[in-house]
């Protein structure tokens, strides 16, 4: 059995899948944070391109890749899939486990799939300049690699907390050409707002958001990007997903089990959501979002109508929320901050297609070690997540005693991000789980939407 399976690049799909025509059911309207009724075209013309839009809204199920997005893609993909050999040794387990690598890009994680579409569709449409935010920079850097492709200036909005705990992410970003900027920022009424009530806040996705937004909607020569969360951030990671499957059939396999981690829902949705096609016509598969419990949107959120972003200037989206002033605590190393969902991941969640569970950062950090030490790849701490859920999976089989075929995401590499390591090898990591209470403060504020 070979430990790497990897595909010729004239292989590389021609189409993404949209999963919009396979739903349970009809999709909530988004909601215009200025009317509180559905949003309008016009106003989303706003911050995204008309090209962006018409995907983020298609009931297409397939939707071509421009063949100049192809060719760039060629320069880390298809990425590998490889069968965890040395791993299932380690674990004594009966489990078959494979994981898809997309920590071959140039920025070293998945986000680069949907980061070059959007910026050749912004080039496409005349846009200038480039305005985004990022967390643990892994969207960051990969913006900005796509915007330094196209000629397109860029400038992101890097989570305070982030931009202090992971300065090499922002060396990335600058090493291709991007202006970063520690948000809240004084660049904006958005980030100086927050700063009046706070001059010492961590930030957070929401306030990054907010100040991206603000920038692109009063420049005329300036669009958004988002890394995460909207339909076609996740139509355009279904690539992963794709391929996995087609590696797969080589192996002679299929999963039992599918597993991504979960912030917005980018990762998950590009790794689970071909998945999630075949679970529609009856094939037998689970599908897993792994999430940390110092942010537990699916597993503690309430399904509800709330806005993207903290200063409410994004559109609002029904899905699972811990609401749109929410806090990550400081101490949380693992990444996947943001306080809402992805709407269409939320919907699968809420219909009982996709599964959640919530881990403590330490078990995760725990798991991504023993990876790297069995398979030598070091983990970004947000794959960790995924790799905890693939562990356990295993485990259970073996105390099952039956064979069981685990996939999952292992959705960028850990080189950047050795900080956090660092600062669980001198036990400076602790496990937090974000209270009920703070919540269910933070639910009081979601928009009275009424439809």
């Amino acid at each position: 059995m070979n430990t790497k399976i990897v595909l010729d690049e004239n292989r590389i799909p021609k189409q993404w899948y949209n999963i919009i025509p396979d739903m349970p059911g009809p999709l909530a309207p988004v909601i215009s944070p200025r009317t509180l009724q559905p949003v309008t075209p016009d106003e989303m013309l706003a911050i995204f391109p008309m090209s962006l839009i018409e995907q983020e809204m298609s009931t297409q199920r397939w939707i071509d890749i421009p063949d100049e997005v192809r060719e760039i893609y060629k320069l880390w993909r298809p990425s590998p899939l490889f069968r965890a050999h040395r791993l299932e040794k380690a674990l004594g387990t009966p489990a078959r486990i494979y994981y898809k690598y997309e920590g071959g890009s140039p920025a070293g994680s998945h986000k680069p799939n949907t980061a070059i579409p959007q910026a050749y569709y912004n080039k496409q449409a005349g846009t200038k300049r480039i305005a985004t935010e990022t967390g643990a920079g892994q969207w960051g850097s990969s913006m900005a690699l796509a915007c330094q492709i196209y000629g397109l200036e860029c400038t992101v909005y890097m989570v305070k907390v982030s931009f202090g705990q992971k300065p090499y992410r922002k060396s990335m970003m600058q090493l291709w050409g991007a202006e970063v900027l520690a948000s809240p920022s004084d660049r904006t009424n958005a980030g100086r707002s927050i700063l009046a009530k706070d001059p010492n806040s961590n930030g957070s996705l929401g306030i990054a958001i907010s100040e991206a937004v603000e920038d692109a909607a009063t420049r005329s020569d300036t669009c958004y990007a988002l890394g995460s969360v909207l339909n076609h951030v996740c139509l355009h990671q279904t690539i992963i997903g794709l391929e996995a499957k087609e590696q797969l059939a080589m192996a002679g396999d299929y999963p039992d089990v599918v597993i991504g981690c979960h912030g917005g829902g980018s990762n998950f949705a590009g790794i689970g959501f071909p998945f999630a096609a075949d679970k529609a016509s009856g094939r037998d598969v689970r599908i897993v979002a792994m999430e940390p419990t110092s942010c537990p949107t699916l597993t503690k959120g309430v399904y509800a109508f709330d806005y993207g972003d903290t200063a409410q200037m994004a559109p609002i989206s029904k899905m699972f929320t811990l609401g749109h002033d929410f806090m990550p605590p400081g101490i949380h190393a693992g990444g996947l901050r943001y306080h809402g969902s992805s709407p269409l991941v939320s919907q699968l969640v809420h219909a009982g297609v996709v599964e959640a569970r919530a881990v403590p950062q330490i078990a995760c950090f725990e798991a991504a070690v023993q990876f790297a030490r069995s398979e030598g790849i070091i983990p970004a701490p947000e794959s960790s997540h995924a790799i905890r859920g693939a562990i356990d999976e295993a485990l259970l089989a073996r105390e099952e005693g039956k064979e069981r075929v685990i996939l999952f995401n292992l959705s960028g590499h850990g080189h950047v991000d050795m900080a956090a390591y660092d600062a669980y090898f001198s036990g400076q990591l602790e496990d937090y789980e974000y209270p009920e209470a703070a919540i269910a403060e933070s639910l009081k504020h979601l928009p009275k939407v009424s439809l």
